[in-house]
């Protein structure tokens, strides 16, 4: 199994700290990190500046969000990564949620399905240099308004990979069963290893529907980590990035990570984690998680257990694991590194 290391995003990570990460990452042979994208932080600037101050490590997105940008742009933005860092690119997308893609850039939270399969088809077919003519219900190139001067356009210049991988983050049984048919990757996030079978069945569903080998589709969950002296120590540094994904990411009523709590069978703890959380009591929302729950969707280790923790996740079926670090983050990195393939 792989590891790569998430940098997700600004306030959990300071930028000026996910630099120094990077390269501590790239100096320490991680796999890839991956770097994410909020009504804030701009995944595709911070991925630039990766790619030219890092040699070896690849460079992922996790994710792009496709309501912010058009398909050509993103197929635009990840090939230029791609030609800076010499061919390390990854490309994570996903629809985000209800609240940011409505309430950030304006896009309806429809056909998540459709609006996937057309954006994925026009970002190949931009990246391949093909000339870009798109007839979709979502997306049409060029333009049918306007005032019809618009010509299919070709891509200047080309992505260094023949092939820059393309992950989707998603979490729903059809969104992850269509990731399986058209991606070359899956970003699950909280992850667990107890529920491989139930988290991996729809994938697998995809995957065969579309006649491809399990091999051509990389499971690379992001997986909140902690190390301390005791477990316990270890869930209070996880205790808000839970905390704040139940309580907050997500409308009251939709909100996909306490919909994958319930599925794990602790539906109760992560909505009376909302609760508190919604009401201004963030840290009773943030003691109110259970050490079952906080197990479920990370990893609280010590220097005796992390090794097992980390087999759990190889032994169902993770490609690459993606480490987001907390603590002491250049001191787990190294440790991490220990347990590279």
């Amino acid at each position: 199994m792989d590891i790569g290391i998430y940098l997700a995003y600004a306030p959990w990570i300071p930028l000026p700290e996910q630099l120094q990460l990077a390269r501590a990452a790239d100096e320490l042979g991680f796999h890839s990190v991956w770097v994410a994208e909020t009504w804030g932080q701009d995944a595709t600037v911070v991925l630039g500046a990766l790619a030219a101050t890092t040699q070896n490590v690849r460079l992922g997105a996790a994710i792009l969000q496709i309501p912010a940008r058009q398909p050509t742009t993103t197929a635009s933005a990840i090939s230029t990564i791609d030609q800076i860092s010499g061919g390390r690119a990854m490309l994570g997308l996903g629809l985000s949620g209800p609240q940011v893609s409505e309430g950030w850039y304006g896009v309806p939270f429809v056909s998540p399905l459709g609006r996937t399969r057309e954006y994925i088809e026009i970002v190949r077919m931009a990246l391949a240099r093909e000339k870009v003519a798109y007839e979709g219900k979502h997306w049409q190139l060029p333009a049918t308004e306007g005032l019809g001067l618009g010509k299919p356009l070709k891509m200047i210049g080309r992505p260094v990979q023949e092939r820059v991988p393309i992950f989707l983050g998603v979490m729903g049984e059809k969104t992850v069963k269509q990731a399986g048919q058209i991606a070359d990757g899956w970003l699950p996030a909280f992850y667990s290893p107890q529920y491989a079978d139930m988290l991996n069945a729809p994938l697998l569903a995809g995957i065969e529907a579309a006649g491809r080998a399990r091999s051509d589709v990389n499971i690379a969950p992001s997986v909140p980590i902690a190390l301390a002296d005791t477990v316990e120590q270890a869930r209070d540094l996880l205790r808000p990035i839970l905390t704040f994904y139940f309580g907050a990411m997500g409308a009251k009523d939709r909100n996909f990570y306490i919909e994958l709590a319930t599925r794990y069978g602790f539906g109760d703890v992560a909505t009376r984690c909302q609760e508190l959380f919604l009401a201004g009591d963030k840290v009773g929302a943030a003691m109110s998680l259970t050490p079952e729950i906080i197990d479920l969707a990370a990893i609280a280790a010590t220097p005796a257990t992390l090794e097992s923790e980390l087999s759990a996740y190889a032994d169902a079926g993770v490609d690459t694991l993606v480490a987001l670090p907390f603590g002491d983050r250049p001191a787990l990195l190294k440790v991490l590194s220990a347990y590279l393939p």
